[in-house]
């Protein structure tokens, strides 16, 4: 990922136009990404308001240091790199009490799609990784070659919404027998060869409809901890 963290946000407007946000509240970007969250709802916010954005990625706190300068220079926001699953023990420790309102934007961003070494999409050879948080352990390459028969099948039917996926797990067992399944192309063929005849004339959206939701959804899920919050949340 580079400094030029593009990243078009989605919802922007809809998202913190629910929040309400008074000037002087104390918020929290759970996801801050490429920031767009983050910038608008600072936007908001006088100088005596404060936001606290979590990333877990540490590129992305990289960039919105710099995209989000003026409001840094202003003492309004501050960054903590975790994932959101800490939030409350975080916050503690800044020794933040009581919140006004949170945002999540679940999902991996495209800048992180796109880097080659994150192993996040089957258009270029990579090592099979897929972690959001580069600290992370479990990656995609332990997932393919040590998961069972029976987790593979539910993972990819799961997250690859994959009717094949009996036949893509099955394959990949077949496959890891031999040697280990190392790089995001070597799992592009796997998962082609799985399928019928017909279905590989679909070529890109084949891959598509397993590959990236395989790669977004799974790692996110293995990695994050939902919780829910109430708008006002106190800890």
């Amino acid at each position: 990922m580079t400094n030029e963290f593009h990243h078009v946000t989605v919802l922007l407007h809809e998202t913190i136009d629910q929040l309400n946000v008074k000037p002087d509240g104390i918020y929290v970007d759970a996801t801050l990404g490429g920031a767009g969250h983050s910038e608008y709802l600072l936007s908001k916010l006088g100088k005596n308001g404060h936001l606290y954005a979590f990333d877990q990625d540490q590129t992305a706190i990289d960039y919105a240091q710099k995209h989000l300068a003026l409001y840094v220079a202003r003492g309004m926001v501050t960054f903590i790199n975790d994932n959101f699953r800490h939030l409350k023990e975080r916050l503690h420790e800044l020794g933040v009490e009581e919140i006004d309102g949170i945002c999540y934007d679940l999902g991996v961003s495209s800048p992180q799609l796109d880097e080659r070494k994150r192993g996040f999409s089957y258009k270029q050879d990579a090592p099979l990784d897929m972690r959001m948080n580069q600290d992370a352990k479990l990656t995609a390459y332990a997932v393919v070659n040590q998961y069972s028969y029976h987790d593979l099948v539910r993972i990819f039917f799961k997250y690859g919404e994959d009717k094949f996926s009996k036949q893509i797990a099955r394959k990949i067992e077949q496959m890891r027998e031999k040697k280990p399944i190392e790089t995001t192309t070597e799992l592009a063929e796997i998962i082609k060869s799985a399928k019928p005849a017909k279905e590989l004339k679909k070529k890109d959206t084949l891959l598509n409809r397993f590959f990236k939701p395989f790669a977004s959804k799974l790692m996110m899920s293995w990695e994050r901890q939902m919780s829910p919050f109430n708008k006002r949340w106190t800890c």
